[in-house]
């Protein structure tokens, strides 16, 4: 069987309850995921579905003293789900990446960005500093952000809404992950930098064979880079189909309400020609 069949992320069975002083509140129930090489994966659903809290259990950031996970979440056939603390911060990062929806609360506001991508790049390799700082420069270029080697020396408040999410953007890719997490990557943004980022998204997975979960509730962005799409209502998947299909053929009637409910935008294949012009 060649390595192609095998999804890089798998989620079976995933229940996730919060403990409180009356007992166990389900949050999310009996997900199965599946992320294949190479490809985007778009969970869909309102907010407060549980979308967010299936990303964080997948990168073991729930706390476990309020939380219970059960089921598998296999990356790269390991078991990640009660892995040791130590070993799962050794894997997020370098293996598997989130970007946040607000980028301003992802860095440290008193270190330089510099400071930062090195740090990042040090903790998950052997490289000397010259070298993290060069790997830094080079995955800011990778971004498009013009004059790399000013923007490392730059504090976060200096930067634009659109400059930082690309900067968080090039931090989870220099380390070459096998999946990115992608939790509303372009809400805070502008349509221009929607599309930038968007497009920075598409380009990783083509040139470097990333595998990305894509969480949102916007379906123009499902639309632009997703290939399969799983719809969550109430910490429960509904819906799983080819993105083609979901948007031509929806079965569920909440993925019709919600595709009913999008503002008109033009076919996938139109939008994409657009956003990779």
């Amino acid at each position: 069987m060649t390595a192609h069949h095998n999804p890089v992320l798998q989620v079976s069975g995933l229940r996730v309850s919060a403990k409180t002083a009356q007992g166990e509140t389900p949050l999310v129930h009996a997900v199965d995921l599946e992320l294949q090489p190479g490809r985007v994966l778009g969970l869909i659903g309102e907010s407060g579905c549980g979308k967010t809290v299936t990303s964080l259990s997948v990168l073991q950031l729930l706390d476990r003293k309020t939380t219970k996970i059960d089921g598998s979440i296999q990356l790269n056939g390991r078991e990640l789900n009660g892995i040791r603390k130590e070993s799962m911060r050794a894997i997020r990062g370098k293996e598997i990446s989130i970007i946040m929806q607000n980028p301003m609360n992802a860095f440290s506001p008193v270190l330089t960005v510099g400071n930062q991508l090195i740090e990042t790049i040090r903790t998950h390799t052997s490289l000397s500093k010259k070298q993290a700082y060069e790997l830094a420069v080079s995955s800011l270029q990778d971004v498009n952000l013009t004059d790399p080697a000013g923007i490392m020396k730059q504090y976060p408040f200096q930067l634009s809404g659109g400059m930082l999410q690309r900067v968080m953007i090039a931090t989870a890719i220099c380390l070459r992950p096998s999946v990115i997490i992608a939790d509303e990557p372009t809400t805070a943004l502008d349509v221009d930098n929607q599309l930038r980022v968007l497009r920075q998204l598409d380009r990783i997975r083509s040139e470097y064979g990333t595998s990305i979960l894509l969480i949102t509730h916007d379906l123009g962005v499902i639309a632009e880079i997703a290939d399969e799409v799983a719809v969550m209502q109430h910490g429960r998947i509904v819906e799983k189909a080819e993105v083609f299909r979901l948007f031509d053929y929806p079965r569920h009637e909440y993925t019709q309400k919600l595709l009913n409910a999008r503002p008109s935008f033009s076919t996938k294949q139109q939008s994409k020609e657009l956003i990779l012009a």
